[in-house]
This record gives structure tokens, sequence and C-alpha cells, in this order.
């Protein structure tokens, strides 16, 4: 076969199925990632959610042993929402980040990917292919880098000259020996605003992120938030978008090339109050079927009182002193306590008095008493 033309039917091909982007690499071990992951693992600022060891996020032949290269696919995101609802006073409002607009990104692009795969079977009966969304072993990050998708910028998002860094992506590896692109120069330069603009700092120095610090991650975590980041956190309920917002290689970076990508305004902005007695069913029914529901109702229930104490919306207390009084996880109790001491009025004060009468967790205990310290600020 001729692979040099089987390439250029397969970027033909990808055009026609949706693709924004679509670039090839080698699949040589990534051995500048390998010993940036063994780092990042030493200095404890991983997150926990990745997937494998540095050495099968680095060497795709653990992967696939007769890998000889890896297609990288784009897919580009809106950056800006039509008739996006305003958060006011006794409707405030929460906001899912731009990566979690619209339907799970993880199911439209493994619908394009087995679609790209499909094709190669086609033309090439015994090929062998393994493909992967974010989940993965291999960072999506890198593969795209080396697949001349866009460069790795100083706020460790990929980005493109076309789309900015709005862009999802995913991979391919495949034991057809396509030949490579070329990588796309780094053009950060000496720009440093994500760096500087990070709300936690979690940006140790451009393109070395902790994630730990990471509101990101931290929105997604199920225990008490460390108290250093719940003023930081604002109305945010899942993920952040600040390094990217503030990124000079996204302004008037808009795409709206995709249906499935396009934001309910009620479900990527929900008013808050609602969200506390939401059921476990009815969560599912309205946010099911976004990226930013993968971790249930809890992260973002709580990070919901966060955001009403960050407002000091008063209208919210009743809602926050049933809870406070009747559900039965601690970290909820807890975060409610510490947000009606931010809201800060009588009513709030007596409320976390009176349910500490009959509170018994140690560590509810604890946010109570944190709680009623703002009363005496």
């Amino acid at each position: 076969m001729d692979y040099h033309q089987f390439k250029d039917e397969v970027i033909a091909y990808s055009k026609e199925i949706g693709i924004d982007k679509i670039g090839f690499a080698s699949a040589d071990v990534f051995g500048e990632l390998k010993a940036r992951l063994q780092r990042q693992q030493a200095l404890g600022y991983q997150s926990g959610f990745e997937k494998g060891s540095p050495e099968e996020r680095a060497e795709p032949d653990r992967l696939l042993p007769e890998a000889q290269s890896i297609i990288s696919i784009a897919l580009a995101y809106p950056s800006k929402m039509e008739n996006a609802p305003k958060s006011k006073k006794g409707e405030r409002r929460g906001v899912f980040a731009r990566a979690s607009w619209g339907r799970d990104y993880h199911d439209v692009l493994r619908d394009k990917l087995n679609q790209l795969g499909a094709f190669l079977k086609q033309h090439v009966p015994e090929v062998e292919l393994k493909s992967m969304v974010d989940t993965g072993e291999l960072s999506d990050r890198a593969v795209a880098e080396r697949a001349g998708i866009g460069f790795s910028g100083k706020n460790c998002a990929i980005i493109t000259p076309e789309f900015g860094s709005y862009v999802y992506l995913g991979e391919i590896v495949t034991n057809i020996p396509f030949a490579p692109d070329e990588p796309v120069d780094d053009s950060c330069g000496d720009c440093n605003i994500c760096v500087d603009t990070c709300p936690t700092d979690a940006l140790v120095q451009g393109g070395q992120l902790n994630a730990q610090r990471c509101i990101a991650f931290l929105t997604q975590t199920k225990d008490f938030l460390p108290e250093e980041f719940r003023t930081k956190i604002g109305n945010r309920l899942y993920g952040c978008d600040t390094c990217q917002t503030v990124c000079p290689k996204n302004k008037k970076k808009d795409f709206h090339n995709h249906e499935e990508f396009e934001p309910d305004p009620e479900v990527a902005k929900p008013q808050l109050i609602p969200l506390l007695s939401v059921s476990n069913r009815e969560f599912k029914e309205k946010f099911g079927s976004i990226s930013g529901s993968w971790r249930g109702k809890k992260p973002i229930q709580r990070n919901a009182i966060l955001a009403l104490g960050h407002y000091r919306e008063e209208s919210a207390i009743d809602e926050l002193v049933r809870l406070m009084e009747k559900d039965p996880r601690p970290v909820i109790r807890g975060t409610v306590a510490y947000s009606l001491g931010k809201i800060g009025t009588p009513v709030c004060f007596q409320a976390i008095e009176q349910a500490i009468e009959k509170e018994d967790n140690e560590q509810v205990l604890y946010e109570m008493k944190k709680g009623l310290q703002f009363e005496e600020r």
C-alpha cells in the first residue's frame, strides 16, 4: 500500500466526518514526558485521576506492541454562550467550565475515533489499533504536540493556531506506518499571564502544574475543600477556565462547529438553590449528559454551597439550614455551616449554635465552630 496516499485519504475522510484537525506522530517513546511525569509524581503534583504509570503513559508499545504511529485528532468547542442567564441576588447561579458544555466530549470524540478506526479497517483489514480519549494511558497533550496539532502552552493546554486552546483531543495508536507531521513552534514567548493569573498558584511555572492546587481538580474532589481554596472557587461548580480565558492566543476564538457542544444555559449556568435539593434521578436527568457530572452530585452540591456563601446569599438560608440539620452527608453539613457563617446574619449563627447541640461528627463540629468564628470578625 502507498501509505503516503492513504494518509491523504485519511485526512480527507476526517474532514468528511467533522474532525476539525488531524495530525500524525511516531509511536516512539515520549522520553521527555516520562521524565516529567516521574518528576510530577515525586513532587506530589498529580491529581490521582491519571491512568497508568509514567511508563505506560509514555511508551505506546506497552498499549499496542505493534505500534508504529499515532493519529491525533482535535475538535473545537465554543468559548461563548448565547443568551447566558445572569446571576443576580435571589437567583444566584453557578457555572460549569466550557469543556463541560454540551454533550460529554468523551462520547463525541469516541464516536469520531470509531468512525476513523472503521475507515482504517476497511482499507487495511489487518490493521491493529487502540483509541483513547482523556481517560486512556497516553497523554493526549503530548501526542497532539508531537503530531503538530498545536504547541503545549504555559497553561498546560495544547494551543492550536486555528482554535486556540478550546479543543478536545483524542488519539488512535496503530501499526500503520504513517509519516509523522512536523510539530508547531511554541509561541508563548515571554508571556506569563496564565501563570500570574492562576487563582491558586497551581501553575508552578510555565508548563508545570501542581494538580493538587488546580481549581479544575479541586471542584471534582468529594471531601471537605481545604479552607485556603474556598474563597478562590467563587461560583465554579466544575472546572476552571481562567488560564484559558486570559490567554492572548484565545482572543476572539469562539467556534460553534459541533451542535453537540452547544451549551444548554440552564445546565451550564444553573441556579444554585435548586441544586441543593436535587435528587439523584433529577441530577442524572439534567446533568447526566455532560462531562461535569462524572463524579456525581455531591461535589457539585458542595461547590454550590460554597458559592452561596461566596455571594452571601440570604435567600438561601432556609434551605442551607435544612441541609445542615437533616442531610446525612458530613461534608455537606459541615460545608453548609461554613457558608452560613460567611453569610453572617444572626439567623445563620443561631442555626449553627443549635445544630452543634445535635451534631456528633468531629469534622462537622470543627466546621460549625469555624462558621461561628465569622461572627467574631
